[in-house]
């Protein structure tokens, strides 16, 4: 198929990129995380831009647009590494939108949409364990575990402030005390898939970002009387960043365009997003590191920032591992289910 944006689409993802480049440079990031802290205004500037409430329907307060304008936006989240608590809110909405009773929907997806309420996802599965991002500030928790999700407020859990690689954002063990929290009725694994889709998209963000500052850096940087980007061995690895960069957002743009358009695809294309952009960011953070020489592992290169998001990030609801497991046990299942229908 062939995809491109729409003009509507194609403005919200370069709105999104100039705002976050202003609001949001480097500078930015590094104050956030040697405070621990976020930036308060920056994130009541994108609550009023209507992004937590993006894909949330127009009768519970969002704009009700579609995945595809979400992941535009989340991309450029993390192109710009901004330290905010809008992956985790969007990533909780979708679930509740996709799995959550009437009743719960018109509870919480108003208070998420306007900011009045943040939200946040763990997901316990065999590779990770429940590490909550987000979870000290947030009004409403959703886990997910055995494909079962339960919606539970602060005072059913139990938290624990977690140290993590990545200082832009806060994680925190969570426990669901017992008996504890409201069963989600509806379709999580949808939910899920599109909290997923989301996921990848800050990945494909931070992959190219990496690409970007080390195509900058091997251009300048000169040996032997040449930038080091003429060199073979270099110029092969940007290769490599570029190949598996442009293959992440292929893909997960075309499991967001399944969400909105053939949701019956929406599984396979998910976990082939998650596991593509995982793989992307992490091994394009460890290149750009390399390609930056010793400058590249000190406190006070920037990359540093990418690097330990994309490997934070890529643990979150599945590594790639376990997505390309889930891909393998979903071809085996239509495997199996065709050659039924064949000998019926």
């Amino acid at each position: 198929m062939q995809f491109g944006f729409n003009d509507e689409q194609a403005e919200i993802r370069r709105g999104a990129r100039d705002l976050l480049a202003t609001r949001s440079p480097l500078e930015r990031v590094r104050a956030a995380a040697a405070d621990r802290a976020y930036d308060e205004d920056l994130w009541h500037e994108l609550v009023e831009l209507g992004w937590a409430g993006l894909t949330i329907d127009e009768e519970h307060g969002g704009v009700g647009l579609g995945l595809v304008e979400l992941v535009a936006v989340v991309e450029q989240i993390g192109y710009a590494v901004a330290a905010t608590p809008l992956l985790a809110d969007v990533s909780a909405a979708l679930v509740i939108e996709a799995a959550g009773s009437e009743a719960q929907k018109a509870r919480w997806l108003p208070g998420i949409a306007s900011g009045e309420h943040t939200a946040t996802i763990a997901c316990a599965t065999a590779a990770t364990s429940p590490a909550m991002p987000d979870a000290g500030r947030a009004a409403v928790m959703i886990f997910v575990e055995d494909g079962l999700a339960t919606l539970a407020t602060p005072d059913a859990v139990e938290l624990e402030p977690r140290d993590s690689v990545d200082l832009t954002r806060a994680y925190s063990h969570a426990k669901l005390l017992a008996g504890s929290g409201e069963a989600l009725p509806g379709d999580v694994a949808s939910g899920l898939d599109r909290a997923e889709i989301a996921l990848a998209a800050e990945l494909t963000g931070l992959a190219q970002r990496a690409l970007d500052m080390t195509v900058a850096y091997v251009r300048d940087r000169t040996q032997f009387g040449h930038p080091i980007g003429a060199f073979q061995a270099v110029s092969h690895r940007c290769a490599e960043m570029l190949a598996l960069t442009e293959a992440a957002r292929s893909a997960t743009y075309f499991a967001a365009w399944t969400a909105d358009v053939e949701p019956e695809r929406l599984p396979v294309a998910a976990s082939m997003a998650k596991a593509s952009a995982a793989d992307a960011a992490r091994r394009g953070a460890s290149i750009a590191i390399q390609a930056h020489g010793g400058i590249g592992f000190t406190w006070e290169a920037d990359l540093h920032w990418i690097f330990k998001r994309a490997y934070a990030n890529a643990a979150q609801l599945g590594d790639a591992d376990e997505h390309r497991r889930r891909i393998a046990r979903l071809a085996a299942d239509r495997i199996r289910g065709g050659a039924q229908g064949v000998i019926a």
